[in-house]
């Protein structure tokens, strides 16, 4: 999941209006060839519409703000001791150097990922690492300095399984406060049908839509981004999403449906 490209791994190419994932000696970045097509991503007039999914518990789609605080008792600039307050014309606690001065932020990470269609099945690989070590999931990971996130969707595909795939269009963007994680997952291609477990999976498999294996996903993500992706194809057309996964505090990263879906909106 944490990766950075090793020498020799690979480099990304904009073609046929997708991106793509080509192997190669030498890894570049062109990320000025991010140029996925605005009519692939449909709007109604251009604005979201809210859903009608909203959770019992949360009828108005309020954003919940409830990310776990981590008390950091050393700073990262110096290594010296700090204190826990209000900086000056802020309005939440920081951990503050007490001899350099130094404010720590801790911002949310991006995870990235594909959903990758072929022959109206899914592909999926099993987590040979903890967390969630033995399930289901979609080939994602997090996303690295210097990449975009089609980008690092992408290299995550090729890490995980071994296959060479070419983005379509953005799907959904889910965030997760509690765990401060945000979710972008691409809908994707496979270039080709040459796929294998990755040093991170124990297996990858296509699967029919009614095989998904719901009952062993690895994350509330995984099962929040399926289910929208099936909901679409019954109607009959790919929509973006973007949603709050509200996970209940306490509950560990093996209780996926221990979640509300909030502020659902679709496009």
């Amino acid at each position: 999941m944490l990766k950075a490209i090793s020498s020799g791994f690979a480099y990304y190419r904009f073609r046929n209006c997708g991106l793509s994932l080509i192997p190669s000696r030498k890894p570049t970045f062109n990320t000025n060839s991010l140029l996925l097509r605005a009519s692939q991503v449909r709007s109604q007039k251009g604005r979201f519409r809210i859903s009608s999914t909203h959770s019992k518990s949360n009828p108005q789609g309020a954003v919940q703000s409830t990310g776990n605080i981590r008390k950091i008792n050393f700073c990262q600039l110096c290594g010296g001791p700090t204190k826990h307050e209000i900086p000056d014309g802020e309005e939440k606690v920081r951990a503050i150097c007490t001899h350099c001065g130094k404010i720590t932020y801790e911002n949310p990470k991006m995870v990235v990922g594909c959903l990758i269609e072929h022959d109206k099945k899914i592909l999926m690989c099993r987590r040979k690492i903890h967390p969630s070590y033995g399930l289901w999931t979609l080939p994602a990971g997090y996303m690295e300095i210097g990449e975009s996130a089609a980008e690092g969707a992408i290299r995550e595909t090729w890490e995980e399984a071994n296959a060479e795939v070419e983005v379509q269009s953005p799907f959904a963007q889910l965030d997760i406060p509690l765990i401060g994680q945000t979710y972008m997952i691409f809908l994707a291609k496979l270039k080709n049908l040459h796929f294998s477990p990755g040093p991170e999976s124990s297996e990858c498999q296509l699967f029919e839509l009614d095989d998904i294996p719901f009952d062993s996903l690895a994350f509330s993500s995984m099962l929040v981004t399926l289910k929208l992706y099936i909901e679409d194809i019954k109607v009959g057309r790919p929509k973006f999403h973007y949603g709050i996964i509200n996970k209940r505090p306490g509950t560990s990263p093996s209780e996926i449906h221990a979640y509300t879906l909030d502020f659902h909106m679709q496009s």
